[in-house]
């Protein structure tokens, strides 16, 4: 594994010492990502296929396209990055994902799923364009098939009938058992003996036949494939007009090789449907894959994961309170995406299956399903991780806040997300969706305010989105919120030389910055903005008859957010020609890197050392020396 340099040398070794090579892989990325965290199960899964490819084409010249990209932990291995893999996912390190400006070998970023067809088909239509020869690869897990984009690319591509390869990973597991006729249809694929047992058994008994046995197994392809539509159900592939191999071992390197050679030659599009299993070669996540797909850190010799945090979590509270009120309420429904572990959702799924839906990777469909509910007399809660809820922006406005239909949207992971870096922060759901007419935005301080603002989402008669980040959800110390009030934002503590305006979990840094500021004789008050949207501008009014300075903490982009709003109301009432000033902080214009949230934190000066330093300059109105200040963002190229 060290002598490696990169993927030609891959090339060069023995089918023997290529299953040596894997083993050394998976001791790897096992000792590494139990130390880092990251995707385990998912890239044990793939180690032979990822030597296999590297073995017949040859990066970069030839393009493989990783989608959603976590499991490209093997590529990334053979392709010169070994020395650097224990910084994987850490702040400065190589990300967890495929990056363009990491290395050439990554020829597209990936970060969610479904998409590695369409770039697929979009590289080898500009290689066509060019003239080239290089070929094109996209590989894609069963799971990300459920996809509608990319049944949307493989329709295209079919049409298309560009030279490209699809490698179908089917691992029969995504983020959570897969669900939906597609995944029984590759089931029976996969199970179904019938075709082969009989293709088999004709092709033996034309080859007994003297003389002519030979010639006429050759010529009998079309008999063939007309027992193949027969036995094998619904040759969706090629329908589609993909050639289809499989299915195969996705663990024999030997076969492997020898199906992507043949694909290699074949003209058109061509799909290989392999199937591996999760977790190979490291018993708890094999046993485990679902546990061990995206993990922290844990102990190798048990696979026990390290707990960080003793609290409850956002998503565990969320989880309690559907429990809870859909107990009370029999017309509550719960959504999720392929993500109802993640979410919360699991016990719902359990306690209620017949009000639980899990309608696989479509975002966009479970948006639009939501409002079929919504219509039909339901309360339908979708629950989805706020990075993935911007894949279903338009069902959003078009099919829900248009119709100003009752439908809840829990937007966990909101905001700073850790070392899944930039693909998966949850840091433009207030921008994007504080401009949507009829939608509600709220953000819980804590977990007990989460529960409330559930019921009162439950209870409305429009579209209403509660946000809430990862992690822990404690309440805030001194702290004993007042009632819920539509559109009401909450006093923490009363200033008089500054208020700190504090979204969602900001709150507790807001309250001990202002704590901070105490001690130099600033006496800052706190409110717990509760609603973005609608805004509370009677509270705003109240605050300016008092004091002159606001300030805005938010783990959103400060563009389009919460003080955003602020800012166009205290202009529209005329306000802005007055000494009134307001600093907003929260994250810049760009794509946020990947480290540890701490590291983030501190990095954009949104820890309480650098929220506190912010604020004493804005109240004295000069700069504060001896402050550093870092802006490191994920600006590909760089």
């Amino acid at each position: 594994m060290k002598d490696l340099q990169g993927p030609e040398d891959i090339k060069q070794l023995s089918d023997l010492q290529q299953k040596v090579l894997a083993r050394e892989i998976r001791h790897v990325i096992v000792n590494t990502v139990s130390k880092t965290g990251g995707h385990l199960a998912s890239n044990l899964g793939v180690v032979e296929l990822t030597i296999a490819l590297h073995s017949v084409y040859s990066s970069p010249q030839d393009k493989i396209v990783w989608d959603v990209g976590h499991q490209s932990y093997v590529h990334k291995l053979l392709t010169g990055r070994y020395k650097e893999f224990d910084t994987l996912r850490q702040f400065g390190g190589i990300s967890g994902f495929p990056r363009i400006d990491e290395s050439p070998h990554d020829i597209f970023g990936t970060g969610h799923s479904s998409t590695s067809i369409s770039a697929a088909l979009g590289l080898a239509s500009a290689r066509d364009l060019e003239r080239g020869k290089s070929s094109v690869v996209a590989v894609i897990g069963d799971g990300a098939l459920t996809g509608g984009m990319a049944f949307e690319a493989l329709n295209h591509a079919g049409h298309l009938q560009k030279d490209m390869t699809v490698v179908l990973n089917e691992n029969e597991m995504s983020i959570a058992q897969n669900v939906g006729s597609l995944s029984k249809y590759l089931s029976r694929m996969r199970t179904n003996p019938k075709y082969f047992r009989v293709k088999e058994d004709i092709e033996g008994l034309l080859k007994r036949i003297p003389a002519v046995g030979g010639s006429m197994a050759r010529l009998a392809g079309k008999a063939k494939d007309t027992i193949k539509y027969f036995l094998v159900p619904s040759m969706l592939f090629e329908e589609l007009g993909f050639t289809y191999l499989g299915p195969i071992d996705g663990h024999d390197l030997v076969v492997l090789k020898d199906v992507l050679k043949r694909a290699k030659k074949l003209k058109g599009p061509v799909l290989i449907h392999v199937v591996t299993k999760k977790g190979k070669g490291y018993r708890p996540a094999l046993d485990n894959p679902d546990r061990f797909h995206g993990v922290g850190c844990f102990q190798v010799e048990t696979g026990e994961i390290v707990k960080n945090g003793k609290g409850k979590s956002f998503s565990c509270a969320f989880g309690e309170a559907m429990l809870e009120l859909a107990r009370e309420d029999d017309r509550i429904v719960a959504i999720t995406a392929a993500m109802a572990d993640g979410t919360g959702l699991s016990e719902f799924a359990r306690v209620f299956p017949d009000r639980f839906f899990d309608v696989a990777i479509a975002e966009q469909h479970a948006v639009t399903f939501a409002a079929g509910l919504a219509r039909g007399g339901n309360k339908p809660v979708f629950a989805v991780y706020s990075t993935f809820l911007q894949r279903a922006y338009d069902q959003i406005i078009h099919d829900v806040c248009l119709q100003n239909l009752p439908v809840v949207f829990a937007v966990d992971r909101a905001g700073i997300v850790g070392q899944d870096g930039p693909t998966h922060h949850g840091v433009f759901d207030l921008s994007f969706l504080s401009q949507i007419p009829n939608l509600q935005v709220l953000a819980p301080c804590c977990c007990s305010e989460l529960r409330s603002m559930l019921k009162y989402a439950l209870d409305c008669k429009g579209p209403v989105a509660v946000r809430y980040p990862r992690g822990e959800g404690q309440p805030v110390d001194g702290y004993t919120a007042s009632p819920l009030t539509e559109g009401k934002s909450d006093f923490v503590c009363r200033g008089k030389d500054l208020y700190i305006m504090a979204v969602g979990n900001m709150l507790p840094k807001a309250c001990r910055a202002a704590g901070m500021l105490k001690n130099k004789g600033i006496n800052a008050g706190v409110v717990n903005v509760r609603f973005i949207k609608p805004l509370d501008k009677g509270i705003i009014t109240e605050i300016l008859d008092n004091c002159n300075r606001i300030a805005v903490l938010e783990d959103n982009i400060v563009r389009g957010g919460y003080g955003s709003y602020l800012l166009e109301h205290i202009h529209s009432m005329g306000l802005d020609r007055l000494d009134i000033k307001v600093k907003l902080l929260g994250f810049p214009d760009e794509f946020v890197t990947y480290g540890h949230p701490d590291n983030l934190y501190r990095i954009y000066g949104l820890d309480d050392t650098g929220i506190y330093y912010s604020l004493l300059e804005f109240v004295q109105g000069g700069k504060i020396s001896g402050i550093k200040k870092e802006k490191i963002g994920y600006t590909p190229g760089r």
